[in-house]
């Protein structure tokens, strides 16, 4: 991906969702433009889902998903079909394909009524609209289109772009904290894990945000922070870390400007960050032999000293003093069943958009297990929770609370 590339998990997902042999994919490569999904007259011969990021006029960057039939039939039919009701926890429009020819299915209906329940924008879309011999009574969220013959793709394509204000609320990552003019200083560790020539994703999001809003943004080493504060000639307003080194940062920067960590930005900015602050005071009620799972949006090569699989393990143990049980969980991979769980330590979620954070947030409520994620758990155990939560000041009651 190009540095001029909007990455995935910050465009609007949109999903397609449909019988075997409504025509789906085919309406899928028309609206796309190229051929993103096979098309056969065979049913089902999209098996998994199928994603493609993408320029979509006049909607801009989205990633198209094609996803398997929704009647596809057996035991991998089953789990074909699975896949694409996940799909669901991850985009922002949904696209029903239909033939135009029939009526809505008893399958097809309930599919809306999952789309209502989770309220997803979403369209109804007839497709083979030449073969119709009568016209169709059409709702607001209705219309006809024929893949074959091009008739009423750009329509569409305008009403999706016409429903994604509906589909994502405007999110902050760190603007909303500064000014223009403000000095922003970045503790960015360079160790084994950090990946060779470039910063990682929350490191180049955060700086491109500063950038934005006019402040001015200072990267260091965490062992050149000292000195970086030094030679600076006057205070930052906002030091933001590496949660790995939140410890020894937050000896360095004075109490008098505000700390936080990217990881903690993150959760904010995916809408977890209450519920993980409340979450981190589960941290002080492990017991032996509980389970934790600790999980990560992202898929990496683990290499020693890893954060997720054995830095925090390690932390975890040495603050609770118990001898806890930990499972680990990457990509979109996220157990369904919660249960066995007494507390979920999730990343920061860069790598995946904010609906697929919400589910799993969710998803842990709903089972009633706590969740947090890898900085508060972090700043919860060095004692410096309440610091790096300032400059979200509505949020310090939820730690009186607890």
């Amino acid at each position: 991906m190009s540095m001029q590339e909007t990455i995935s998990a910050e465009r609007i997902h949109i999903g397609f969702f449909g019988l075997r042999n409504a025509g789906k994919s085919s309406v899928v490569n028309a609206v796309t433009g190229q051929s993103l999904s096979l098309v056969s007259e065979v049913k089902g011969t999209t098996t998994d889902p199928v994603k493609k990021a993408m320029e979509l006029l006049p909607l801009g960057p989205v990633v198209i998903v094609d996803t398997p039939g929704l009647d596809d039939e057996g035991t991998l039919g089953e789990m074909r079909v699975e896949r694409a009701r996940q799909i669901l926890r991850q985009i922002h429009l949904a696209v029903l394909v239909t033939d135009g020819t029939t009526k809505l299915s008893e399958m097809e209906q309930a599919l809306i009524e999952e789309f209502q329940n989770r309220k997803l924008p979403f369209l109804i879309v007839y497709n083979k609209s030449d073969l119709l011999t009568h016209p169709l009574l059409l709702q607001e969220n209705e219309l006809l289109v024929s893949a074959k013959t091009g008739a009423g793709i750009p329509e569409l394509k305008e009403r999706l772009a016409r429903l994604a204000p509906q589909a994502r609320q405007e999110r902050k990552l760190v603007g909303d904290l500064i000014t223009a003019g403000d000095l922003v200083v970045l503790v960015v560790p360079i160790d084994k894990a950090a990946p060779k020539g470039r910063l990682i994703l929350p490191q180049q999001q955060t700086i491109r945000d500063i950038l934005d809003h006019g402040a001015m943004a200072v990267v260091c080493r965490d062992h050149e922070l000292e000195q970086t504060l030094r030679n600076l000639g006057r205070k930052p307003k906002l030091v933001i870390t590496d949660s790995q080194v939140f410890g020894p940062v937050s000896q360095l920067v004075p109490d008098d400007i505000l700390l936080t960590s990217f990881s903690i930005l993150f959760a904010r900015y995916k809408g977890s960050l209450e519920t993980a602050v409340q979450g981190a005071a589960a941290l002080s009620r492990l017991q032996n032999g509980d389970h934790v799972l600790i999980s990560e949006g992202c898929t990496h090569h683990r290499q020693c000293e890893d954060i997720g699989t054995q830095k925090i393990p390690r932390w975890v143990e040495a603050y609770t003093e118990k001898k806890l049980v930990f499972s680990f969980t990457s990509g979109g991979e996220f157990p369904h069943d919660l249960s066995p769980y007494a507390l979920v330590i999730h990343c920061g979620g860069c790598m995946l958009n904010e609906k697929e954070m919400g589910y799993r947030t969710q998803h842990a409520i709903d089972a009633n297990v706590p969740i947090t994620n890898y900085g508060i758990a972090i700043a919860q155990m060095h004692g410096i929770l309440r610091r790096s939560l300032e400059p979200f000041a509505e949020l310090l009651h939820i730690l009186e609370e607890k």
